[in-house]
C-alpha cells in the first residue's frame, strides 16, 4: 500500500474555502481549492479522517490514475487496463458515476457505460466472472470525470454523500442539507460561541439540523460517527485495524464530550407536526440530553438561558416562490426583528436566506454577509448583532387605536414610497372622510417603478401587485414590492395582519376562476345606503370593484319603482344598490354560482327576499330567451371569458355590438341602459351610434380617487332614439 495519494473532496458550491481550512487541519496536504471541490494529498489515515470528521464535504476521492482520452473507445481500453482485481472481488458489486464530457462522449449515461463495460470484460477475461451492478451499495463505486481531454479515475471512500449523516430520518418540507447547516455555523462563529459556553436557539427549526450540528460540534463529536456502511467497507484495499482505531479514538471523544454539562441549546417550532420527528432526529444523534425542542409561535419567542448568558440565534426563515407569500413574508421578518430585539439582546443572529432584502425588514443592521447556495439556489448568510437601542417607535393613531411601528427599518426606497402614500391620504382621506366613504384607492402606481395599487376597505388594506414587464429585472422589482409592503402599515396606521396582498396580471384559461386563498374571510363594508360583503384574500378581485362607486350611486338614485336588469352581476353590488334605492323588481345575471352565492348574502344583507332574481346563464343566452322589459340596464362584461358553461368564447372588443343590440331589445322606452369596461383598447362600434342614442359618460364616473387613473374604464349610457 502506497504512503500518500490523490484526494479529491467535493462540497457544495460555496463552500470550497471554508472545506480547505477544515481538511487542512485533518491532515490534507497541498491543496488546491476547485468549484465545489478540493484537491490534496493525504495518507489513508488521511483519508479516512476525512470521512469521519468532514462536516463540510459531500464526497472524499481517492484517485487511482489519469490519462489523456481521445474518445470513447481510447478510454474503454486504457480502463481495461488497470488492475481492477486488486479493488474488489470477481463476485462483489460495483457502481459507477460518469460527470464531465469531450472527447466524443457527450452523454453521462453512456460514459458510465462504457466505464462499466471496461470494468466488467476485464473481470471476464481475467477470472471468468464479473462483478454485478448494485447502484445503493455497491462493495466499490467507481467515478469518472473527463474534463478537456483528461480522465480521473477515483474510488469513492464515502459511499452515501457525507452529509447524510444518519440521524435524519424524518425531516420537513424544506430541509437543510447537513453540511450546509454546517457550514452557516461555522461562518456564524458558533464553534468560538460554543466553546465560551454560550446558548443556541433556533426559533423556526423544523427537524432541527442547525440544533444537531451545533450540538455535534460542542461534543466533539465525528459528524458520520453513526455511518454504519462506507465507500471503502467492500474494497479490497480498505484497512480495518487503521480504520477500527480512528473509530475508537472518535467515539471516546464524542463521549467525553457528551459528559460535560450540556449548553443551552433550544429549538421551536411552530407546526406541531414537526416536533417527534425532530425529538426522534435528536434521539438518533444521541443528544437528547444536550436539545430540547418545544412547539412554540414565533410571537411568543423569548429564549430564557441564564442571565447574561447569551449566544447565537440561527435560523432558516421562509423566503417562498409562491406569489401568495411575498406580504406575509415581509412581515414574518419584521415581526422576527422584533422578536429579536425585545428577547435577545446582546445576543448574535444568523439568518440564512434565499431572499436577504428581507432581513432588512427586521430593523436589526447587518456587520458580516456570506454568499452561499441552498442547492442551485443562491442564498446569503446574514449575520446581525442584536443591539435594539440603535432603535426608534414611532407611535401613531388609527380608527382610536394606537399602533407602534419601526421607523428605522424603513430603507430609502420604502421611506420614498411612505412619503407619496402620505401626500396621497392627506388630499384622499379628507374627501373620503366628507362624502362618507370608508372603500377607496389611495394609491395606483402613481410611482411607475412601485406599480401597485392600495385600496383601504374600512379598517383594512388590499394591496394588489401589477405583474413587472419583461424588461423590468425581477430582484429590482422584488426589493421595490418588500419596500412598498414595509412602508404600508406604519404609513396607513395599522398592523402587519390588516394588510392583504395579491399580484394581478392578465389571467388565461381556467385561472381567471381561480381562488387564490380558502380563509373565506368575508366581512362587511358600507357605499352610501348599501352595505356589502367583501374577501380581501381568497380571491383576485374583492367583491366590490371601487371604480365603479359613482356608476353604482347612480343606479341608486335612478331605479325607484323601476325595474332592473343587472349583466355579468358579479357580486350584485350594483343590484343592491337599485334595491336600497326603491327598485321594483331586480335580475341579475351571471355564469358563476360562486357570485351569485356572494349575491345572494349581499341582497339578504340588505334585508332583500328572492323578487330580486338571481340567474345563472351565459348573458347572450339569457338575453335571446328572456322576454322581459327593463327601466335600468348595467352591463360590465369582462375583456375575455372562456368559462367551461359558456358556448364558446366572449371578446368585449368582438361581441360588444351583439350584446347590446340584444340587451336594447329589452330595455323599455324611456328607459336607460348603462355599459362600461375595462379594455384599455376598445373601440365602440359607431353603427351602434346611428341606431341608439349613446353618450360617453366616463368622467362622470370617475371619483377622486381614480381620476390620477381616467382609463380605469369607460362607460356610456345608451338610450332609444326618439
Amino acid at each position: 500500500m502506497q504512503d500518500t495519494f490523490d484526494l479529491y473532496l467535493t462540497c457544495p458550491k460555496g463552500l470550497e474555502q471554508l472545506l480547505e481550512a477544515e481538511a487542512t487541519e485533518l491532515g490534507l496536504t497541498s491543496p488546491q481549492g476547485r468549484l465545489s471541490g478540493l484537491a490534496g494529498q493525504g495518507s489513508m489515515e488521511v483519508a479516512y479522517r476525512l470521512c469521519l470528521w468532514s462536516r463540510l464535504a459531500n464526497r472524499v476521492l481517492l484517485v487511482l490514475k489519469r490519462f489523456a482520452v481521445s474518445d470513447a473507445q481510447d478510454m474503454y481500453l486504457q480502463l481495461c487496463e488497470m488492475p481492477w482485481e486488486d479493488h474488489v472481488d470477481a463476485g462483489g458489486s460495483i457502481a459507477v458515476e460518469f460527470t464531465g464530457g469531450g472527447s466524443g462522449i457527450d452523454n453521462t449515461h453512456f460514459g458510465a457505460l462504457k466505464v462499466k463495460d471496461a470494468i466488467v470484460d476485464r473481470f471476464r477475461a481475467k477470472a471468468g466472472k464479473r462483478p454485478s451492478v448494485n447502484k445503493l451499495q455497491p462493495d466499490m463505486r467507481i467515478h469518472v470525470h473527463l474534463e478537456r481531454g483528461q480522465a480521473t479515475v477515483s474510488l469513492d471512500l464515502s459511499g452515501n454523500s457525507l452529509h447524510q449523516r444518519g440521524y435524519r430520518l424524518q425531516q420537513g418540507g424544506a430541509p437543510l442539507k447537513e453540511n450546509l447547516a454546517a457550514a452557516v455555523l461555522i461562518r456564524s462563529n458558533w464553534p468560538a460561541l460554543a466553546r465560551e459556553g454560550k446558548a443556541l436557539t433556533d426559533p423556526m427549526c423544523g427537524s432541527g439540523t442547525f440544533l444537531i450540528e451545533a450540538a455535534m460540534m460542542a461534543t466533539d463529536m465525528a459528524p458520520n460517527l453513526r455511518r454504519t456502511h462506507w465507500g471503502f467497507s467492500g474494497w479490497l484495499g480498505h484497512v480495518p485495524a487503521l480504520w477500527q482505531r480512528l473509530l475508537a479514538e472518535a467515539q471516546e471523544r464524542a463521549e467525553v464530550g457528551r459528559q460535560q454539562t450540556p449548553l443551552w441549546i433550544r429549538g421551536y417550532e411552530a407546526d406541531p407536526r414537526l416536533i417527534n420527528p425532530a425529538r426522534a432526529n435528536i434521539e438518533r444523534a444521541g443528544l437528547a440530553d444536550w436539545i430540547k425542542v418545544y412547539q412554540g409561535e414565533l410571537a411568543s419567542f423569548a429564549p430564557n438561558p441564564d442571565k447574561g448568558q447569551g449566544g447565537l440565534v440561527i435560523c432558516n426563515p421562509p423566503y417562498g416562490e409562491r406569489l401568495g407569500d411575498t406580504a406575509s413574508l415581509v412581515y414574518l421578518y419584521q415581526h422576527l426583528g422584533e422578536r429579536l430585539r425585545a428577547s435577545c439582546e446582546g445576543w448574535q443572529a444568523a439568518i440564512f436566506t434565499g431572499a436577504p432584502e428581507l432581513c432588512k425588514r427586521m430593523g436589526i443592521r447587518s456587520h458580516k454577509q456570506y454568499a452561499l447556495f441552498n442547492g442551485a439556489l443562491p442564498c446569503k448568510l446574514v449575520l446581525m448583532n442584536i443591539e435594539p437601542e440603535r432603535f426608534v417607535l414611532e407611535r401613531k393613531e388609527h380608527n382610536g387605536a394606537e399602533v407602534t411601528t419601526n421607523a428605522a427599518a424603513l430603507s430609502e426606497g420604502a421611506q420614498m414610497f411612505a412619503n407619496r402614500l402620505k401626500k396621497n391620504l392627506r388630499t384622499l382621506g379628507k374627501w373620503a372622510k366628507r362624502e362618507q366613504i370608508s372603500c377607496y384607492r389611495v394609491y395606483d402606481a402613481d410611482m411607475p417603478e412601485y406599480a401597485l395599487a392600495v385600496d383601504i376597505y374600512g379598517d383594512q388594506i388590499h394591496v394588489q401587485e401589477y405583474a413587472a414587464p419583461s424588461s423590468v429585472d425581477e430582484a429590482k422589482a422584488q426589493q421595490r414590492l418588500t419596500d412598498a409592503l414595509t412602508a404600508i402599515p406604519s404609513t396607513l396606521g395599522v398592523s402587519p395582519k390588516q394588510v392583504h396582498m395579491k399580484r394581478r396580471q392578465r389571467q388565461s384559461g381556467k385561472r381567471q376562476y381561480e381562488k387564490q386563498a380558502s380563509e373565506g374571510e368575508f366581512f362587511e363594508v358600507r357605499e352610501g345606503q348599501a352595505r356589502v360583503l367583501v374577501n380581501l384574500t381568497d380571491y383576485l378581485d374583492t367583491g366590490l370593484f371601487l371604480d365603479h362607486r359613482p356608476l353604482r350611486l347612480r343606479i341608486a338614485r335612478e331605479a325607484a319603482g323601476k325595474q332592473f336588469l343587472n349583466l355579468f352581476c358579479y357580486t350584485a353590488t350594483a343590484t343592491v344598490h337599485a334595491a336600497v334605492g326603491g327598485a321594483r323588481n331586480t335580475t341579475s345575471v351571471d355564469l358563476s354560482g360562486t357570485y351569485l352565492d356572494w349575491a345572494r348574502r349581499n341582497l339578504s344583507l340588505n334585508g332583500f327576499s328572492d323578487k330580486h332574481k338571481l340567474v345563472q346563464s351565459d348573458v347572450l343566452v339569457f338575453l335571446e330567451q328572456d322576454r322581459g322589459a327593463y327601466d335600468v340596464i348595467f352591463i360590465d362584461p369582462p375583456t375575455f371569458s372562456n368559462s367551461k358553461r359558456m358556448q364558446g368564447v366572449f371578446d368585449v372588443q368582438r361581441d360588444h355590438t351583439r350584446l347590446l343590440e340584444l340587451a336594447m331589445a329589452r330595455l323599455a322606452p324611456g328607459g336607460v341602459l348603462y355599459f362600461s369596461n375595462n379594455f384599455r383598447k376598445f373601440q365602440l362600434d359607431q353603427a351602434l351610434c346611428e341606431r341608439f342614442q349613446i353618450e360617453e359618460i366616463s368622467q362622470q364616473t370617475l371619483d377622486e380617487d381614480f381620476k390620477r387613473n381616467s382609463k380605469i374604464h369607460r362607460a356610456w349610457s345608451v338610450r332609444h332614439k326618439a
